[in-house]
């Protein structure tokens, strides 16, 4: 295939080839859209683009793009909009999107779906930021380091019952936290080369620990009808696991060789 000269549809297609997992459900638990948004695409709390019914969002380092799919041989660019600095990832939920940056996360409305509106920004230290959303609260992993600017290595529960004002509800000391995935009772966080862990969250004032898996390295998780997908250095690992029974058990890996 040449390379298509116009820069939006080249991101478009880059994207698209890398990988994009859309499907048509009527779980809200899986993708936090309802039924009538059909092929809402499922991806980890790091990735950099969503498929919303028929649009396709994606971020780069400072803005939001969207882009119509409906005729998913011609996408049409619609908007782009300056988000500022730091833009890392973006998570859709009930008609909404939430989009991590290092300064903090911004909340887009998607009344209007070809040009995404601004309701709020949740602020904090810079850092990494990726960033999960379930019923009336987000989940931020915020990590230090040199790529991300920071020294902080925590969880975030913000309530976002006001959508228009986002506030801290408590914060959870992690190692290195990455990526993160939440459904239902569990909230799943990977911790880099110190491993993966399953919380239950049913007390978001008190989170227990079910189980850290510390001989695996985790970047991202997928949780999706009961199955953990989890992308890591050393491979791709999948977990069954039960929130009703507060346990997830070890199915396969397909290891990724380094050249």
């Amino acid at each position: 295939m040449g390379l298509i000269k116009n820069k939006y549809l080249n991101q478009f297609y880059i994207l698209l080839v890398v990988s994009i997992l859309a499907c048509d459900t009527s779980s809200d638990s899986i993708s936090g859209f309802s039924e009538n948004s059909s092929g809402t695409g499922i991806g980890g709390s790091m990735a950099r683009f969503t498929i919303v019914g028929d649009h396709l969002y994606t971020v780069d380092s400072y803005n939001l793009n969207t882009f119509d799919i409906s005729d998913q041989k011609n996408p049409d660019f619609k908007t782009e909009i300056n988000l500022g600095w730091g833009i890392e990832t973006i998570f859709p939920y009930e008609n909404r999107l939430f989009i991590g940056a290092q300064s903090g996360m911004h909340i887009y409305d998607l009344k209007d779906k070809n040009k995404p509106s601004w309701i709020s920004t949740y602020e904090h230290m810079t850092s990494c930021d990726p960033v999960v959303v379930q019923d009336s609260y987000a989940f931020v992993t915020l990590r230090g380091g040199n790529e991300c600017m920071g020294f902080n290595n925590q969880l975030d529960i913000i309530d976002i019952s006001k959508i228009d004002q986002p506030i801290l509800f408590k914060t959870y000391e992690m190692i290195q936290p990455h990526g993160l995935g939440v459904d239902n009772n569990c909230l799943f966080i990977t911790e880099g080369e110190f491993g993966l862990k399953m919380f239950d969250i049913s007390n978001l004032n008190n989170l227990k620990l079910i189980e850290h898996f510390k001989d695996i390295s985790s970047i991202d998780v997928i949780p999706f009808m009961n199955v953990l997908m989890v992308i890591g250095e050393d491979g791709f690992h999948q977990y069954s696991y039960d929130c009703e029974e507060a346990k997830i058990e070890y199915i396969s890996t397909i290891p990724i060789v380094k050249l």
